[in-house]
């Protein structure tokens, strides 16, 4: 009953926070706005190096890791964040918070499966261009939220002891919302302009890895997936109107399809199972298309996406029945990512800082898990926005074991 009303309760929840702004960067006005974090607390603490075969974690990174599932796991998470976005000559400061994620993964001997509804990008920015102290000046407002998420099941298969292989099927589905207010100065009179894109499409992603024992202590890992491009559907309505005309104008707009590209991950690392890991990600995806009927730009153009990153897990003693803190996983990561997004000839880049903790709830496999990041994204050069961004982030992974005939003696 207790896991019934925790599942029923997340779920109620998840689904109305993910209509939540999830982003402040205005940035993510351009394409399907500003991508986010597909994976869960844990990996992402370690900047989303998620290369080892583990039984009670989660990783929806990739769908060979539901293979190695010991016990039913349900998976919630969300973040608060702040920035701070500056220019040459202002800056301004923003939060939110929001739901990142929920799943629940299911060990069925050599086969796992997991389902879950994750964010798979976000649009939230508001800017205000005042010319009011200008005689007849333009004063303009701009104004973006919603985004797309994405529900996906998936099967892992162990072909060996150590070694792994999975697919997932993802079902991408959302709404983008911009508005732009435009008047002058002494004038009164505006025109509002809306746009709406209702976006939907499916994509794949196959996975595999493997793991192998060097010493009698040590083990590499790796990991290896691959999503397959796809096509995201946008149906589109635009909305004009004109203070001094009481009747909207609607004016016909095609609907679009954007192309979203093919992406190859591959991970590797070493460790002491249960005790530490180090390992490291790279991340390769095409330049897509991902230009709007409403956000195309001149200065703006898509080019490759990549990410590198390094990070890993250490616990002083998992075992420990003294101290606790000896039993806590503490996690590190440093990731540098090009977005893919070049705006006034400058490639806009993420590099940031991870820290977490994993904090195991007594007699269980179950654990609360908090991370911090900090970073930067974009640049003051070429007269564009800088952001310096800290998340905190909180998560709860829940373990039991689900479909087990009791025996009565």
């Amino acid at each position: 009953m207790i896991k019934k009303i925790i599942i029923s309760a997340c779920l109620l929840v998840s689904f109305v926070s993910f209509a939540q702004q999830g982003t402040a960067s205005p940035y993510s006005f351009y394409g399907i706005g500003d991508s986010r974090f597909k994976g869960t607390l844990e990996f992402r603490s370690m900047a989303g190096v998620a290369v080892e075969q583990d039984s009670i974690h989660l990783n929806i990174d990739n769908p060979a890791s539901y293979a190695s599932l010991g016990q039913t796991t349900f998976s919630v998470g969300g973040s608060f964040g702040t920035s701070t976005l500056k220019t040459d000559n202002e800056s301004s400061k923003a939060q939110r918070a929001t739901f990142d994620y929920l799943a629940l993964g299911i060990p069925m001997g050599k086969f796992g499966a997991a389902i879950g509804l994750v964010p798979l990008s976000s649009v939230g920015y508001k800017i205000v261009d005042d010319n009011s102290a200008v005689t007849d000046g333009v004063n303009s407002q701009f104004e973006g939220k919603g985004g797309v998420n994405k529900v996906f099941f998936g099967l892992g298969y162990k072909i060996m002891p150590n070694w792994n292989i999975g697919a997932d099927m993802q079902y991408n589905f959302g709404k983008i919302t911009t508005q732009s207010v435009e008047g002058i100065t002494n004038v009164q009179s505006f025109s509002t302009e809306t746009n709406l894109s209702e976006l939907s499409g499916v994509n794949f992603n196959i996975g595999t890895m493997y793991q192998k024992k060097i010493t009698k202590e040590l083990n590499i890992y790796t990991s290896l997936n691959y999503t397959f491009g796809s096509t995201l559907n946008s149906t589109n309505t635009r909305v004009i109107v004109v203070s001094s005309d009481p009747d909207p104008y609607l004016p016909d707009v095609k609907d679009t399809k954007l192309k979203l590209p093919n992406k190859l991950t591959f991970g590797a690392g070493i460790g002491h199972a249960r005790k530490w890991l180090v390992g490291t990600t790279l991340a390769f995806q095409g330049d897509g298309e991902y230009a709007n009927y409403y956000n195309s730009a001149d200065n703006v153009r898509y080019e490759k996406y990549s990410k590198y990153a390094v990070g890993g897990y250490y616990i002083p003693n998992y075992t420990s029945f003294t101290s606790y803190f000896s039993r806590v996983t503490y996690r590190a990561g440093f990731k540098y990512e090009k977005l893919g997004l070049i705006v006034n000839n400058e490639s806009i880049n993420d590099v940031g800082l991870t820290v977490g903790a994993g904090f195991p709830i007594t007699g269980t496999f179950s654990n609360v898990n908090v991370g911090l990041e900090f970073g930067k994204k974009g640049t003051t050069a070429a007269g564009l926005i800088q952001e310096n961004y800290f998340n905190m982030n909180v998560s709860f992974s829940f373990n039991d074991r689900w479909f087990v005939k009791r025996k009565i003696d």
